[in-house]
């Protein structure tokens, strides 16, 4: 199901949209609901944006539109975040194959896959075990191995997050967004949907109570599949861009990750862990030629 009518927010007259402009739809997955934004025009190779932990689709709406002036793209909210639907399974299969049931119902046999962090993981997987399906994939400040650091603050800020938040602003403030940042409160309307007692993030309180959990006891839920063999079985050219001062993902791991398979280029973008959202010039010049080479390759294997 595909909502027509393009979605954008403005601001006073004169100023620039406060959000990129976008078709919504609905996708299935199972019995799971996939909400996603659209946008771009029919073209080359489509591309498939899958957000991180504490992200949503919203959060890869100004790179999508960046990239995709000669392209459709797709902004997904995983299942359990956005306006997708809740789950009970959501093991790194399951995920990984809402890419798929996304991408069948855009009717694309093949798409490029760009994804940040927990989304990474999904993408990795899924390019892994459907090569046929993926042209390429970027890899977004994601390894199999966190660093110790940055693994920590994930857990206590995914747990410490309330039930809800009185107003909107309070959950703008709680997150050190700047209220009066129009762009910004766009966007937390967009990640916040009503409930009792005010406002609460579009993210299953699973993942929540599962940090608590770890926090508490110490153990790590299994992930149950093994991202190294993951990223050693990638038949596709794979893009991973390292936020320079991202503390999840630390330079030593990076090299074993670029070491796991050949098709696997490394670049540093200065930016912490979230690289578009910290970066994204520096993010887009660091795409744009990896793309750039893709079209390349294909025009050399049409002409021979």
């Amino acid at each position: 199901m595909i909502n027509s009518q393009a979605r954008g927010w403005t601001g006073r007259a004169g100023e620039k949209p406060l959000a990129v402009s976008h078709q919504t739809g609905t996708a299935r997955s199972g019995d799971i609901a996939l909400h996603y934004r659209r946008l771009g025009r029919p073209g080359g190779t489509p591309l498939v944006f899958v957000h991180g932990l504490s992200f949503f689709s919203w959060d890869w709406l100004e790179a999508a539109q960046a990239l995709a002036g000669d392209r459709e793209a797709a902004c997904m909210d995983m299942r359990g975040f956005g306006d997708s639907g809740r789950a009970t399974d959501y093991s790194v299969p399951a995920m990984a194959g809402d890419i798929g049931a996304l991408m069948d119902h855009l009717g694309w046999p093949r798409a490029i896959v760009i994804a940040h962090s927990m989304g990474a993981r999904n993408g990795a997987y899924f390019a892994a075990k459907n090569p046929q399906r993926v042209a390429a994939l970027v890899l977004v400040d994601y390894s199999p191995e966190n660093a110790p650091a940055g693994s920590k603050r994930v857990a206590q800020n995914v747990a410490s997050v309330p039930d809800a938040f009185t107003t909107i602003e309070a959950a703008m403030a709680y997150f050190k967004a700047d209220p009066q940042d129009a762009k910004k409160r766009a966007r937390f309307e967009a990640y916040l949907a009503p409930v009792a007692g005010g406002f609460a993030i579009k993210r299953d309180s699973h993942f929540r109570e599962q940090f608590r959990k770890t926090l508490a006891t110490g153990e790590r839920p299994k992930l149950g599949v093994d991202m190294w063999q993951a990223l050693a079985d990638l038949r596709s050219p794979t893009l991973v861009i390292r936020g320079a001062r991202s503390d999840l993902f630390a330079p030593e791991t990076a090299e074993r990750v670029k070491a796991a398979n050949p098709r696997i280029r490394l670049a540093e973008v200065d930016a912490g862990h979230n690289v578009a959202g910290d970066n994204l010039a520096d993010f887009l010049a660091a795409v744009r030629p990896f793309l750039a080479s893709l079209e390349e390759k294909s025009h050399e294997h049409a002409r021979s």
